[in-house]
């Protein structure tokens, strides 16, 4: 039987997910104090939020996940324990680090990108192990995950470069975020969401590849901000995918809220794309700016309403208990929503001189609460195996 101190440990996503939760409070509080003047970091303001959200949040979500559920898709042996352990151990070292760079010293933060560059080195050569060793016939949604780490390492090298070539920033903000963060989880999602809905719609053998191809041409036209082009690769993007989505006959309306969250994060997607293609073409008319509102219809209505409905499924699941979601749960899943919507309007105060600016404190700090609820929530299931 497993004894309280030893349980922490004993799977791979309870202490990423314990990290990414507080990595995820701390690290937007940091960026909207700055933002406001109340604290002065010794690194700009995209460098600080792009990364820190990217590669000592979500990526500790996405390690945690992946290396409980990587092996299961590949048919091999779970990861060792000392391989997970002293990744975390690094991962925390290097958050710790950045935080105290942010503060100090450009060179110290520059060790610990590195350092997070390491870990991550070693999360991907884990994964090209499993996925190569693997005895499971049809690798294919391996393949695309395994190839979407391969551009998070390409982008957090990148992340590290703009420090000393400032132009380059662009160019590893977008690989990171389309090409790592999005495709990582639109490869997860589709794969998982249909298994998990019972959905027997055959899909197009060719779906991954064309998303893959247009997410490309996203990444590097936004890198280049050319906005005409990156319309029509937007609109593509959100008809394509809800033409395939809806195909897959989900029935969201007659699911539980386990499973819900998770269809409502896939259709964020196109969605999310329809609007990012009627916001820049906004800006372009009006000649204004709505200050990444396509970024973050993507980071908080798809990407973190995906991994909350994904990480209680997982926290619940592999600790004994039954994955449902119950009235609390229930809440944090919609008030992702309030979040993504607080964060919109935001968008449109800067877009249209509202002189709103008390929007930022309101939706920097429902993400907050959001996630301080959400790690309270489930706090004693990752750390002790407690039973809800």
């Amino acid at each position: 039987m497993q004894t309280k101190e030893n349980y922490f440990l004993s799977q791979p996503h309870q202490p990423f997910f314990l990290l990414g939760i507080i990595n995820a409070i701390i690290m937007i509080l940091l960026f909207a104090l700055n933002d406001k003047g109340i604290l002065s970091l010794h690194v700009d303001s995209l460098t600080f939020h792009s990364y820190s959200l990217i590669f000592l949040v979500f990526t500790n979500f996405f390690t945690g996940f992946l290396f409980t559920t990587f092996p299961r898709f590949n048919q091999t042996q779970v990861i060792e324990k000392k391989y997970y352990v002293n990744i975390f151990y690094v991962n925390t070292l290097s958050s710790l680090l950045f935080i105290a760079g942010a503060f100090t010293s450009q060179i110290l933060l520059l060790v610990a990108m590195l350092i997070s560059l390491l870990s991550q080195l070693f999360i991907v050569i884990k994964l090209q192990t499993i996925y190569k060793t693997g005895a499971a016939a049809d690798k294919s949604d391996s393949f695309w995950i395994l190839n979407a780490n391969y551009f998070g390492l390409f982008g957090n090298f990148l992340f590290i470069l703009s420090l000393f070539v400032k132009e380059i920033l662009p160019i590893a903000v977008n690989i990171s975020f389309y090409m790592y963060l999005i495709f990582l989880a639109f490869s997860v999602g589709q794969r998982m969401i249909p298994f998990f809905s019972h959905s027997f719609a055959q899909k197009n053998e060719n779906f991954v590849k064309i998303i893959f191809v247009l997410f490309l041409f996203k990444s590097i036209l936004a890198s280049a901000d050319i906005k005409s082009v990156q319309i029509i690769i937007d609109l593509l993007l959100g008809v394509y995918m809800f033409v395939e989505f809806k195909r897959w006959e989900l029935h969201p309306l007659q699911s539980p809220p386990i499973l819900w969250v998770l269809h409502l994060a896939l259709f964020w997607l196109p969605l999310a794309f329809f609007l990012s293609a009627l916001s820049l073409g906004a800006e372009m008319l009006l000649d204004t700016s709505f200050y990444f509102l396509n970024i973050h219809l993507l980071a908080i209505g798809f990407l973190t309403t995906l991994l909350i409905g994904f990480g209680t499924r997982v926290t619940l699941g592999h600790s004994g208990q039954p994955p449902q979601a119950d009235t609390l749960a229930t809440k944090i899943f919609l008030s992702i929503q309030l979040v993504l919507l607080l964060r919109a309007l935001f968008s449109f105060n800067v877009a249209f001189g509202w002189g709103l600016d008390f929007l930022f404190d309101i939706s920097f700090t429902a993400w907050s609460l959001l996630f301080l609820i959400w790690g309270g929530r489930y706090f004693s299931v990752l750390v002790f195996g407690r039973k809800l």
